[in-house]
């Protein structure tokens, strides 16, 4: 594990605690998780299907996926977020699979998913273009990638490193959609983007920066 790596891992295990209290990653407020749940039925295939969450956090999107009947697998580099992720569905009384690992590199050896989900994760990686290369080589035939990203703060304004050798992330402070759009698109055979800034019932609040969805589809 590299030094960024352990910085990275410090800083949202210590975030875990406190993570849930954002609207869109608890979803306590039951208008924000209605969104979200019409939003990842728009997303997912019909019938119940293999989900990776790539980067789970404390498993609010994976519950969600798990309660519309999907078998869902999730994967965290910080252990107290796994943790919560885990609680999470114990106390709904809902199998899943949780793995802390490095969600660019998810350790999940040859199983296949019918959805790679990733929401709010490539900013933080070193490599995301390798990520994005992992991710879409764990789907199956006709299986999507969907990516939650943005680009935060005020336009044109770089926001400050989040740790010690964040300056050097290539997409730190969140990623534009045509930039994304534009690794993506060599490794599928359509993709899709969705803007998500203008709906504030998934953030909790209006929000003025720029929010989308990204779906890739795999070759058939």
């Amino acid at each position: 594990m590299t030094g960024l790596d352990t910085a990275v891992t410090a800083y949202w295990d210590s975030a875990s605690a406190s993570f849930d209290e954002e609207p869109d990653h608890g979803l306590l407020d039951p208008r924000t998780r209605d969104a979200w749940r019409e939003r990842l039925r728009r997303w997912t295939p019909g019938g119940a299907c293999d989900v990776l969450d790539a980067g789970c956090g404390t498993g609010s999107l994976a519950l969600l996926l798990a309660e519309d009947g999907h078998r869902v697998t999730g994967v965290d580099l910080a252990p107290r977020m796994v943790a919560r992720a885990k609680a999470k569905f114990v106390a709904a009384g809902l199998p899943g699979r949780f793995l802390v690992g490095d969600a660019a590199r998810p350790p999940v050896g040859e199983r296949r998913f019918d959805v790679v989900l990733v929401r709010h994760l490539v900013w933080t990686l070193p490599d995301p273009e390798a990520a994005l290369r992992a991710w879409a080589g764990l789907l199956r035939s006709g299986g999507r990638l969907v990516l939650v990203e943005g680009r935060w703060g005020e336009a044109g304004r770089e926001p400050e490193p989040y740790v010690p050798g964040g300056e050097a992330l290539p997409w730190g402070g969140g990623v534009p959609a045509d930039v994304l759009a534009g690794a993506v698109a060599p490794l599928a055979r359509e993709v899709r983007v969705e803007p998500l800034d203008g709906d504030a019932a998934l953030w909790g609040r209006p929000v003025d920066d720029e929010r989308y969805a990204l779906l890739a589809w795999a070759g058939a």
